[in-house]
């Protein structure tokens, strides 16, 4: 065992038994590189790493290769899930040298952190034009060895090029219409009309482009908009990016028509994809994204739910082949028509080869199909048939070895998923999924947050991890808590996400611009403080804490949140009609700055007709408090009473009220955007 034994990442666990010594990210690995006179190596990854995995068996797991790692080099293991800014700082240095980026990531610093020589897989013989990680290791130690100052200088002008990098960013100037107009025009050049999505391969799941296409659609009419959401999520539905069997979305697609996965599946995707499929159905009363979603949270409470009641992070690409006992990517997923026949005989199984498009020669690997949903409907006579055909594929893949999980608890994705489920089960009256989310959430109150209410990032096993919360973590979080808040008519939720919010406002958010920054000022301070409002797989922290502040401004009067959130806003003015693709959740929030949003106070019950639906209104961004008359718990409720003995319903915009409503109907048209 090395140092790497007794941490709480999964991943880290994964490579404490290497012949390498790690050391986990630490001042004492830098004390021990300056000790040695050695570089240190940095490799960072996360455990549903493809090519992580890869080579950790080819070179990590190496005696010889380990042995030349150990004598010329401190080597520094890092998860990305863990630290985020670790990753974003020295990923930031990779595409800056290369033009490009990945994991796992391979970094040789200086031991003042200083980063000098780049990649990210590297082979264990030379491949495809690549050097070999050995010839790698030797070439780097010669550098070090005998060019010292010409390493310094490189090491120098790289921490000097990423220090003098700014942001354009003014937080005077809020988006408008025509920044909304043209991010959507810029949208429509990049949408793939005939597949669905924007680009090409690799092609990822648009959540936050969807989510500002639902709600630009909702306040202007823009049918265009609508289009290009319901078409790309029911393109993802039917393909294989989506597990047709158990429910759930892998991380990516490796082609253009959403066949072929990256098949590990990730919390935060799950998370915001249900949301938004639930924002579809909103919209549109789409069976299938009513559907979609619900498997998608069945999903996430059934295989992700940890003992403790959070969400695990993700379950591995890899697992076990039967037939050949090797780790192999999406072995548990895929089929052929011969495993068909032998689970189903030969009528269902040729019944199960038109519906999910198994082919002879296969979609994927050794003529294995990903399963998917290509005809849009299915005889009416074989629904029950088909439903008996699903079950016995998902049983008999049950008996298949299972990819690992990673139970790691990571505080800014069990937001997400608090914040999906509260939503969902609201949405379509299962108090089930309610309750997974309020368990989630106790969980984060309970371990995750200090009596300062600051937040630790990861937890495993109801251990708490070292690190801190970084920005994405404050902002999810109390997203999650607003939208408990809103569905469940607790007041403490919203109080705890005001608590998490007074820290973006205080360690994050740079007074004198309104920008913010991924870490507190307090910080472990690296060789750049990071600092980016682009969207990745989950939306940026900038833009996730501009839409938590200003909801949180919506429900309790908070100026200064509001204020916050609309400097924070100035990003998406300057990034908005250049690269909407990346900044789709501060688009998002920015419709909601437009309309409001709009604050609906639901006095006399919780949950009931009125309440459901304020929570379906569609206007973007809407607010909703729910709860007793005139009760304490709930500013929005605050003077508030019954109309005629009967539940109520008050909606405000810009410091404006309308009449109450007792009507459900009523209140439906409020609130349609």
């Amino acid at each position: 065992m090395n140092r790497l034994a007794g941490v709480t990442s999964p991943y880290l666990l994964q490579h404490a038994d290497n012949p390498v010594d790690w050391w986990p990210w630490s001042t004492e690995a830098f004390e021990e590189a300056k000790r040695r006179d050695v570089p240190v190596l940095l490799s960072v990854g996360y455990s549903a790493c493809h090519w992580c995995h890869v080579m950790a068996h080819e070179s990590f797991e190496d005696e010889a290769t380990a042995a030349l790692m150990n004598e010329k080099f401190v080597n520094v293991k890092v998860d990305r899930e863990e630290r985020p800014d670790v990753d974003a700082v020295y990923m930031e240095a990779v595409q800056a040298a290369t033009g490009q980026g990945g994991w796992p990531m391979t970094v040789f610093l200086t031991p003042d952190a200083e980063p000098f020589y780049f990649g990210t897989y590297f082979p264990p013989e030379p491949r495809h034009g690549m050097p070999s990680f050995p010839q790698v290791l030797d070439g780097v130690h010669r550098a070090w060895t005998d060019r010292r100052g010409e390493v310094a200088e490189v090491a120098g002008k790289i921490v000097r090029d990423l220090g003098e990098r700014q942001l354009t960013h003014n937080a005077d100037e809020k988006p408008g219409e025509d920044e909304l107009a043209q991010a959507l025009l810029g949208l429509t050049r990049d949408y793939d009309a005939t597949r669905g999505g924007f680009g090409g391969a690799p092609k990822f799941p648009p959540s936050m482009a969807v989510e500002f296409l639902l709600r630009h659609y909702a306040r202007t009419g823009a049918e265009g908009a609508l289009q290009m959401a319901a078409d790309t999520c029911e393109r993802m539905a039917r393909g294989g990016i989506y597990d047709q069997l158990g429910g759930g979305f892998a991380r990516y697609s490796v082609d253009r028509e959403w066949i072929v996965p990256h098949f590990e599946k990730m919390l935060y995707d799950n998370a915001l994809l249900c949301r938004a499929y639930a924002h579809l159905w909103r919209a549109t009363g789409s069976d299938l994204a009513r559907r979609v979603a619900l498997e998608t949270a069945d999903f996430m409470v059934r295989e992700l739910r940890t003992n403790e009641g959070g969400f695990a992070s993700a379950l591995d690409a890899d697992s076990e082949d039967p037939a050949t006992g090797a780790h192999v990517e999406g072995a548990y997923y895929v089929w052929t028509p011969a495993q068909l026949r032998e689970v189903l005989g030969e009528a269902d199984a040729e019944l199960a080869v038109e519906c999910y498009g198994v082919t002879a020669e296969g979609t994927f690997e050794e003529g294995a199909s990903v399963l998917q949903l290509p005809r849009r409907e299915g005889p009416d006579a074989d629904s029950d048939r088909l439903a008996s055909i699903r079950e016995r594929l998902l049983v008999a893949r049950a008996e298949r070895p299972a990819p690992g999980r990673d139970d790691k608890v990571v505080a800014a994705w069990n937001g997400l998923a608090i914040a999906a489920l509260a939503e969902v089960g609201a949405y379509f009256d299962r108090p089930d999924l309610i309750a997974a989310a309020v368990g989630a959430g106790d969980l984060l109150v309970r371990l995750h947050m200090d009596a300062r209410a600051r937040l630790a990032r990861t937890s495993k096993d109801g251990q708490v991890g070292a690190n801190a919360g970084v920005l994405e973590d404050y902002a999810d979080v109390a997203e999650g808590f607003l939208v408990l808040a809103s569905v469940t008519g607790e007041g403490v939720w919203l109080e705890f996400a005001g608590f998490l919010l007074d820290h973006v406002l205080g360690q994050f958010v740079e007074a004198e611009s309104g920008a913010l920054f991924d870490t507190a000022a307090d910080a472990e301070q690296l060789i750049r403080r990071p600092q980016d409002p682009t969207d990745n797989a989950a939306p940026s922290g900038w833009t996730a804490a501009a839409g938590a502040l200003l909801s949180y401004a919506a429900q309790t009067g908070a100026e200064p949140h509001r204020t916050a959130a609309e400097r924070a806003l100035g990003i998406v003015k300057a990034l908005g009609p250049r690269v909407p693709r990346f900044i789709g959740h501060g688009l998002a929030v920015a419709e909601a700055a437009l309309d409001g949003p709009r604050e609906v106070a639901v006095v006399g019950e919780v949950l009931g007709d009125l309440h459901r639906t304020a929570l379906l209104g569609t206007a973007p961004g809407v607010v909703v408090a729910a709860g007793p008359p005139d009760s304490g718990e709930l500013p929005l409720l605050a003077g508030r009473g019954l109309v005629a003995g009967r539940p109520a319903a008050y909606v405000c915009r810009g410091f404006v009220c309308d009449a109450p409503t007792t009507d459900p109907a009523e209140l439906a048209a409020k609130l349609s955007g």
